[in-house]
C-alpha cells in the first residue's frame, strides 16, 4: 500500500515539498526553542521577541521549499533554501539569551576556570597571552573574524561545483553540531577569560596596528555566555574535515587560517581550553551521524523508499 502511495505521488501534477534532512533539524530545533520561550519560559525577559525569531526560522524551510514546487525551478528561492541554516546560526546565535536566563540563570565559569587548571595547571589564555608577538596578534585576531566565512565558503564552493550529497552531507553536519552545541550554551553557560579573568590580564590586547579596532568589537556582543562549548573551534573543525574530503583545495587555502582561527579562542581570551576541547567529541558526533544519513538516503533512494519522495538528504 506503501509503495502505490508513493508511486502515485511520483506522478502527481503538483509536485510534494521536498525537505532536505539539514532542513529537519533547523524545524525541530527552531520549533522547540519558540515554543519553549513561549511556553514555560515566556516569563524570561525579551521571550517574546526572540521566540517570534525562533518560530520565522522554523517556518523558513517549509515555506522557501514550498515556493520551489511553483513554476519553473527558480535558482535563487532554491539558493535561499539550501543555505537557510547559516542565518538561523547567526542570528539565532544573539537570541539565546532569554533561554539561557530561565533555563541556567547562573555562570559555570568558576567550574571551568577549576577544570582548566585541573588538567592543565594553568589558564591558557593568561600563559599564551603573554608568549604571543604583537604582529602575531594581529594575524591571530584576523583568523578569528573568519569564523563564517570559511563555513560558506566551503558551502559555496561545493553547491556551485554540483556536489549535491557532498554539500547536503555537510550542511547536516554544521546543523547537527550547531544545534548541539546550542543546547549546551544554554545548560553550561560561561562568558569567558574576557570577562570572568579580567583581573588576571596585565592589561588589553596588544598587536601593532589591527587588534585594538578587533577586540573592541567583540567586547559588546548581542550574547556573551557562549564559551563551552567552542562553537568557533567545532566549525572550523568541521570546515577542514569536508574540505578534505570533498574540495582540497579549499582545505589548502583555509588549512593556516583555520588553524588560526582555532589559536585565537584561547590567545583572544574568548575561550577556555576545555571548551576546546570539548568541542572535538560533537565534531566527531556530527560528522558520524551525517555521514549514517547520507549513506542511509543514497541506499534508501535507490530501493525508493517511499519517505525519500517527502525527505532528501
Amino acid at each position: 500500500m506503501n509503495d502505490e502511495r508513493a508511486e502515485q505521488a511520483l506522478h502527481q501534477d503538483t509536485p510534494l515539498v521536498e525537505l532536505r534532512a539539514v532542513d529537519l533539524v533547523v524545524v525541530f530545533s527552531c520549533a522547540c526553542a519558540a515554543l519553549l520561550l513561549l511556553g514555560p519560559f515566556r516569563w524570561a525577559p525579551g521571550a517574546g521577541s526572540s521566540a517570534f525569531v525562533f518560530a520565522v526560522f522554523a517556518l523558513g524551510p517549509l515555506l522557501i521549499r514550498t515556493l520551489e514546487t511553483y513554476g519553473p525551478r527558480r535558482r535563487v528561492v532554491s539558493f535561499i533554501a539550501d543555505f537557510w541554516m547559516l542565518p538561523v546560526v547567526s542570528v539565532g546565535h544573539g537570541m539565546l539569551g532569554p533561554l539561557v536566563s530561565a533555563v541556567t540563570p547562573g555562570l559555570k565559569d568558576a567550574r571551568i576556570v577549576a577544570l582548566d587548571q585541573h588538567l592543565f595547571g594553568a589558564q591558557a589564555s593568561v600563559v599564551l597571552g603573554e608568549w604571543t608577538p604583537r604582529w602575531l596578534m594581529d594575524v591571530l585576531l584576523v583568523c578569528y573574524y573568519g569564523h563564517f566565512l570559511w563555513p560558506l565558503a566551503l558551502g559555496c564552493a561545493l553547491y556551485f561545483a554540483q556536489r549535491r550529497e557532498a554539500f547536503d552531507e555537510y550542511l547536516l553536519a554544521l546543523g547537527l553540531f550547531f544545534a548541539c552545541n546550542f543546547v549546551l550554551y544554554t545548560w553550561v553557560p560561561a562568558i569567558g577569560p574576557r570577562f570572568f579573568l579580567h583581573a588576571a590580564f596585565p592589561g588589553s590586547l596588544q598587536g601593532l596596528w589591527l587588534t585594538p579596532y578587533l577586540e573592541s568589537a567583540m567586547l559588546q556582543p548581542t550574547f556573551v555566555r557562549d564559551c563551552f562549548p567552542s562553537g568557533h573551534t567545532g566549525a572550523a573543525l568541521l570546515v577542514l574535515v569536508y574540505a578534505w574530503r570533498f574540495e582540497r583545495r579549499v582545505f589548502r587555502v583555509a588549512f593556516l587560517p583555520v588553524l588560526g582561527l582555532i589559536a585565537a579562542t584561547l590567545v583572544g581570551r574568548f575561550h577556555y581550553a576545555t571548551d576546546l576541547v570539548c568541542a572535538v567529541p560533537l565534531v566527531v558526533g556530527a560528522v558520524g551521524v551525517a555521514a549514517v544519513w547520507s549513506r542511509w538516503a543514497r541506499g534508501s533512494l535507490a530501493r525508493q523508499v517511499p519517505w525519500d519522495v517527502i525527505v532528501r538528504s
